[in-house]
């Protein structure tokens, strides 16, 4: 049933001058939407007291009063939140949607006026005065030409307005009521809720058409202006570029208004930047040129994102940023001791470039190669050289590096490019004077993509990285003031033109007496912190940690030692937390109880001397090895085998030592056609560990000589050298390493080149003065030091014939 038409009831006169009629009915506070008199709409409800109210309304066939909300926010008005004059409305249809909301469809009949809120729950309930309708608009000239004004202006917006059919044009020519024209143009065209609330107040009806009138005009030259600018971005747009025609409209609006278009703030941002930076006068002045083209581009273009990104990166590089370098020797020698025991060839050049950086402080192009086994403090000295030098550090791996893109960057059109691990080093570090580790340089790769070794020469060369160009900023960047402190596991894979760049340093490893004091001093302290621990709840005795280091560590460096200690530790760590235990105490005897058994047991020896069983000295990565060589002779046609996993160089050795036996069989004891009747075999023993080298001669010598000869070896004497064809003795390297082992295995007397005599000087004293070392120039020397001399039978041995030395055409003279 249709709800009967809307009527104030009489009240009475309250004064002779004015009646006041008003009304009870259900109220509806709206957001963002103001209805008028003689006007259907339909809108979505979502609040429980707005529903409630609808269906009081609809319920009881009575009207609603529709009032505006001041603030769209807020979610529960009270009367101060509302506007005073609304529309008393009836409700026509409510359609309930899917969830809590409801589509409801009213018309307006009348203004209403505020007078109070007689409830607020369960839904708003308004006392609404009357507003008297005026006299009737008198047609005149002056009304019928602003109802015509409106017209044309009405006319013109439908035509530049989106979605507005020609319909709605018609429907207000067909009236000449300017306030039904102002109400009825009020509620179709796009226009501010507080604008259209201004119009619903208007009660005079010419004055409400001349109001309408003035923002309908306005309406329409925003509407003319916005197809302009539109026009224009177009004008300007390629059909690739299409997808920021929405952007290219803000910036234009943004230019129409008087305001800064999208990005100008940016581009001012960036000038400044650049203004500020002190930049050298090549990089400005292409930093400029960038920001030109920058200013040019579409806001959200793909080459605008890669300017950004160069503007930035350029922008952030310390160009002309240092750190006050501090040249004190006395403080970094200080520095140097505190974090590193040992080391002192090491920290020795380091004070000496310190000491020259101080009388000549424009020296340059200082480029160092530490050179060790793994764990012997190549980084850390690094890290305390920078500490000590008061610069920046900037680490830079280059292990398994195969790509010059790596190190000199990508172009910057490529997708995705970003400059070299050298520059990124140096933005990293905020300084242009930093130190930069280059990591592993002995594990640096090549391929196709190009050879990074050779992108380095430019890198570490005094004479030419100062004007280092990087592919991405294509700028020359200064790397002059860069202290270069490079590392490396071995010399033999760095590329000579490189290596000839840097000062190598070797870094040898560390006697059981230096692992000692570095695990007292630094390994343990360290642990013990970061475990929780406090030095009185561990106590570990010397022996204890000489145990470890002799039978669960066999390593060059400290690394696998701190390993251990940390496993002594956690086991400390155990005993105090559930055995409730004050204090633990670690000793040689009960190191197995927390370490487990030992791992490397104290090779067996013979002690006896033996034929054909020599003790060799090998280099490895971890330190020294005694190599044992064993010779045996049988009976065959000459053939020579030799086995053990072993590299070329050294079977030459073995090749080089029967050629030299040969040539002095006489001499030597040896049936001349020994090399028609017998086989000779030389094994190395652990055939699955590789083994090359030239250093095995000496040692593969005597034991083919005491195995042809059946003289025995004495097997307290340990030897390496390499050997030419004419018996003579030749250098070789590792000495430190070697030596240190054949202490660790019993050994007493070592034979060595007599061009390593220089070398011994590199020896710790306390290895030093528990091996008797014998210098030897040829291997006659090595032959009569370590066969046997005491032999049943009387018979003449090597030993005995090279007691007076003899010369034949073969000879080597033999100094005794």
């Amino acid at each position: 049933m249709a709800p009967a038409p809307f009527a104030f009831p009489e009240k009475e006169v309250k004064s002779m001058s004015e009646q006041k009629i008003s009304a009870v009915m259900p109220a509806l506070a709206l957001r963002g939407l103001t209805i008028f008199p003689n006007m259907l709409m339909h809108f979505d409800v979502g609040r429980e007291a707005s529903i409630k109210a609808l269906d009081e309304a609809m319920t009881n066939s009575q009207p609603i009063f529709l009032v505006a909300q001041r603030d769209l926010m807020v979610e529960n008005p009270q009367q101060n939140d509302l506007y005073t004059i609304g529309t008393v409305s009836t409700v026509r249809q409510i359609l309930r949607m899917p969830g809590d909301n409801v589509r409801v469809m009213v018309e307006g009949v009348a203004r209403g006026r505020l007078e109070a809120l007689t409830q607020t729950t369960p839904y708003l309930q308004a006392q609404v005065g009357e507003i008297e309708a005026g006299e009737p608009v008198k047609t005149s000239a002056r009304t019928e030409a602003l109802i015509r004004q409106t017209y044309d202006l009405f006319e013109s917006y439908t035509e530049l307005a989106p979605r507005m059919t020609p319909d709605v044009l018609l429907s207000v020519m067909a009236s000449d009521d300017p306030g039904y024209i102002a109400d009825y143009i009020a509620q179709n065209i796009v226009m501010r809720g507080e604008d259209k609330q201004v119009i619903l107040e208007e009660l005079r009806p010419v004055r409400r058409l001349e109001k309408l009138q003035q923002m309908l005009r306005r309406e329409v030259e925003i509407l003319e202006l916005e197809q302009s600018m539109q026009n224009k971005v177009r004008e300007g747009l390629s059909r690739s570029q299409r997808d920021f025609v929405l952007r290219e409209q803000l910036k234009v609006i943004r230019q129409e208004l008087g305001e800064d278009p999208d990005g100008d703030s940016e581009i001012e941002e960036y000038r400044q930047k650049i203004a500020h930076a002190k930049l050298p006068a090549e990089v400005e002045e292409k930093l400029i040129k960038e920001l030109g083209r920058l200013e040019k581009q579409p806001f959200g273009s793909a080459e605008a994102t890669v300017m950004r990104n160069y503007l930035d990166v350029c922008l952030e590089l310390p160009w002309n940023k240092k750190t006050k370098e501090r040249v004190d020797v006395a403080a970094a020698r200080k520095v140097l001791d505190g974090d590193h025991f040992g080391l002192e060839k090491v920290k020795e050049r380091i004070l000496e470039f310190l000491a020259v950086k101080q009388l000549a402080p424009d020296l340059k192009g200082q480029v160092l190669c530490l050179v060790g086994p793994p764990g012997v403090g190549k980084t850390s000295i690094a890290m305390s050289v920078a500490r000590a030098t008061n610069r920046k550090l900037a680490r830079i791996s280059l292990g398994g590096v195969h790509d010059e893109a790596e190190i000199r960057g990508h172009r910057k059109t490529y997708v995705g490019a970003m400059p070299g691990r050298i520059i990124s080093a140096i933005k990293q570090a905020g300084s242009n004077n930093p130190l930069l580790l280059l990591d592993e340089i002995d594990k640096l790769a090549s391929d196709v993509h190009g050879d990074p070794s050779s992108a380095l020469l430019e890198v570490l060369d005094g004479e030419q990285n100062s004007t280092f160009r990087d592919n991405f900023l294509e700028l020359p960047f200064d790397l002059s003031d860069v202290l270069f402190i490079t590392t490396a596991n071995t010399t033999d894979t760095i590329p000579r033109p490189l290596l000839d760049r840097m000062e190598v340093i070797e870094l040898t490893s560390y006697t059981d007496e230096e692992k000692l004091q570095i695990a007292k001093r630094h390994l343990l302290p360290k642990e013990l912190k970061r475990h929780g621990l406090k030095k009185a709840q561990l106590r570990i005795t010397d022996d204890a940690i000489r145990e470890i280091i002799s039978g669960y560590t066999r390593e060059s460096g400290v690394r696998v030692l701190e390993r251990q200690l940390a496993a002594v530790c956690r086991k400390a760590a155990m005993r105090v937390v559930t055995d409730d235990v004050k204090s633990v105490s670690v000793t040689g005897d009960n190191l197995e109880s927390l370490l487990g058994v030992r791992r490397y047991q104290p090779e067996k020896r013979p002690t006896q001397a033996l034929v054909g069983v020599v003790n060799g000295l090998a280099w490895t990565q971890v330190g020294g090895e005694l190599l044992e060589v064993e010779a045996n002779v049988v009976p065959g046609s000459g053939k020579i085998e030799l086995t053990g996993n072993l590299g070329d160089v050294m079977k030459e050795s073995a090749h080089a030592a029967l050629t030299y036996i040969r040539s002095r069989a006489a001499r030597l004891g040896v049936e001349p056609d020994f090399y028609k009747t017998k086989d000779i075999h030389v094994h190395f023993p652990e055939g699955a560990v590789p083994k090359d080298g030239p250093s095995a001669g000496i040692a593969i010598t005597v034991a083919m000589v005491s195995a042809l000869t059946g003289t025995p070896v004495r097997q307290d004497v340990a030897m390496t050298g390499e050997i030419t064809l004419r018996g003579r003795a030749l250098a070789i390297g590792g000495l430190k390493e070697k030596t240190m082992a054949a202490l660790r295995n019993g050994i007493r007397t070592v034979l060595i080149p007599a061009d390593n005599v220089k070398d011994l000087e590199e020896i710790d004293q306390t290895v030093r003065s528990a091996l008797h070392f014998v210098p030897i120039e040829e291997a006659d020397q090595a032959l009569a030091e370590a066969l046997c001399q005491e032999c049943a039978g009387g018979e003449a041995t090597p030993a005995a014939l090279l007691a007076e030395p003899r010369r034949t055409d073969n000879d080597v003279r033999i100094k005794q």
